[in-house]
């Protein structure tokens, strides 16, 4: 796997994978032009636990209708400012969905499948995970 970031001007840059896929990062958090590359983390490992969470109930027959994570992280207030928690709560609706598989989805993305997830965890970050099932 590889990547490229280049520098586009100002406090932007795009970055560019190995599959030609493309995003804007925004040095600054909070500018609304693109996201920060810290803000990248977090969607990284949201879309990471969101791949497998929904791919382990699908194969389990379960109808998922819509699967969000909402992701709050704390980061450390010296440089470097690293993420120490990161909490993932994922929010399965869908009919009939059972309880229990999706408290097994989201424990074997966790302990087994994320690899950024499991690498955040590796590196220090403490990573935790909540759910709620919702019936529609």
């Amino acid at each position: 796997m590889q990547a490229q970031v280049k520098w586009v001007g100002d406090d932007r840059f795009l970055g560019l994978t190995d599959s030609n896929n493309s995003v804007i990062m925004d040095a600054q958090p909070g500018d609304k032009s693109a996201p920060s590359p810290m803000e990248m983390v977090l969607m990284g490992v949201g879309g990471c636990s969101s791949v497998d969470v929904v791919s382990i109930l699908q194969k389990s027959r379960q109808n998922v209708a819509d699967c969000r994570v909402e992701i709050k992280a704390e980061r450390a207030d010296a440089v470097p400012a690293i993420y120490t928690k990161i909490h993932l709560h994922f929010v399965v609706t869908g009919k009939d969905i059972k309880e229990a598989l999706v408290k097994r989805a989201v424990d074997l993305s966790a302990d087994k499948y994320c690899s950024v997830s499991i690498m955040l965890g590796k590196g220090g970050v403490e990573v935790t995970h909540s759910y709620e099932v919702i019936d529609a």
